[in-house]
């Protein structure tokens, strides 16, 4: 029996690897494609977004509550929101593959969207186990590469405070574990895609690209690729068989029997208890939480006043993009939903801060 190919898509929070994969299934060609979401928090954003394509069969599936759903409902959109994939490998992914490997015979292919703080290896390493082995195979991994925050000396957001605390702590090596997590993300691609290249003048875009380069194994393309847009025969049909090449593919946890993750790191969801009648208002509003506090990203849905479509609404450090999606439906709850992803990040103060902006002034 063929071996389903399936795509693992890394890198950062907010580089673009949901936009990416919106855009893959609305333009398919004809493909058949499951996609595996690893949320970081409670509100699934970005499982939502892809359903939102509306080419994807069935209703989701959902292993928050436990690893193996006892009615699974067929759907080629299943979240984890259990904790980040390289983490939860054997409670998480494994029974969630089997059950998608259930179904083998009517899809194509696997896409696997990873949360921001995964390890691309030790999923990947995951292929190996006789379970899955046999059925599927990494075709490639593809790693989302932010260019703005590269040409302004970040990864992402404002890492400054960031960058300072783990440089003063002794027990790492001088390097902050974001860092060390992009590098493992570069190390293990077989392709990296720039994105938020349109506000880079012509100059800035060859640095990032000439410091890509630098940075990446030697035969690895660089592609620019606009909000998402790119063809699917780019990304697919690697036949690189990863799970076979691991020894090619270094990463700074190799020697290591387990790795951790920024334990500080939280997620936190908030809804609002107004409706929003000014989007601008609520995006300066985040723009000042994000001067105040260690924030890396924020994502989440709008329920703009007398406006019958939803505003989705992504954030990035400083850099905040915003769009109507599709009609709220009349089966769900108009409201606005935020998920703050985070360092130290107090519910409370973020909530008191929010709350009032959406009324209006």
């Amino acid at each position: 029996m063929h071996k389903i190919p399936v795509t693992v898509i890394t890198g950062f929070l907010g580089a673009g690897k949901t936009t990416l994969i919106r855009h893959l299934l609305q333009n398919n060609q004809g493909r058949r494609i499951a996609v595996l979401v690893n949320e970081f928090g409670e509100v699934g954003i970005d499982g939502d977004l892809l359903r939102s394509c509306q080419v994807c069969d069935g209703d989701t599936a959902d292993s928050s509550s436990s690893p193996v759903p006892s009615n699974p409902v067929p759907s080629n959109i299943v979240e984890l929101t259990n904790g980040c994939l390289c983490c939860t490998v054997q409670e998480e992914f494994l029974p969630t593959m089997e059950i998608l490997l259930q179904r083998r015979e009517s899809l194509d292919a696997i896409v696997i969207e990873t949360s921001g703080l995964a390890l691309p290896k030790p999923l990947v390493q995951a292929f190996r186990w006789p379970e899955i082995r046999t059925q599927a195979t990494v075709d490639g991994v593809v790693t989302v590469v932010d260019a703005a925050a590269l040409a302004s000396g970040q990864l992402v957001g404002d890492l400054a405070a960031l960058e300072a605390q783990r440089q003063a702590d002794d027990s790492l090596d001088h390097e902050t574990p974001i860092e060390e997590l992009f590098e493992d993300q570069l190390n293990c691609a077989d392709l990296v895609l720039l994105t938020k290249l349109d506000g880079l003048d012509a100059m800035a875009q060859a640095q990032v690209n000439q410091w890509l380069v630098a940075n990446i194994p030697e035969g690895i393309k660089v592609v620019p690729c606009d909000r998402g847009q790119i063809d699917p025969q780019v990304i697919l049909g690697f036949n690189a068989a990863v799970e076979d090449d691991l020894d090619q593919r270094p990463s700074h946890h190799d020697h290591e029997a387990d790795h951790d993750h920024d334990d500080d790191i939280t997620s936190i969801s908030l809804t609002l208890e107004d409706d929003v009648t000014d989007p601008k208002r609520l995006v300066h509003r985040l723009e000042a939480l994000v001067k105040d506090h260690e924030i890396y990203r924020i994502k989440g849905f709008v329920n703009v006043v007398n406006k019958p479509m939803r505003l989705v609404l992504q954030g990035v450090g400083h850099r905040f993009d915003t769009f109507y999606d599709r009609p709220w439906q009349t089966t769900e709850i108009r409201q606005t939903r935020l998920v703050i992803i985070g360092q130290a990040l107090d519910p409370a103060v973020l909530s008191a801060a929010l709350q009032p902006v959406a009324a209006a002034p």
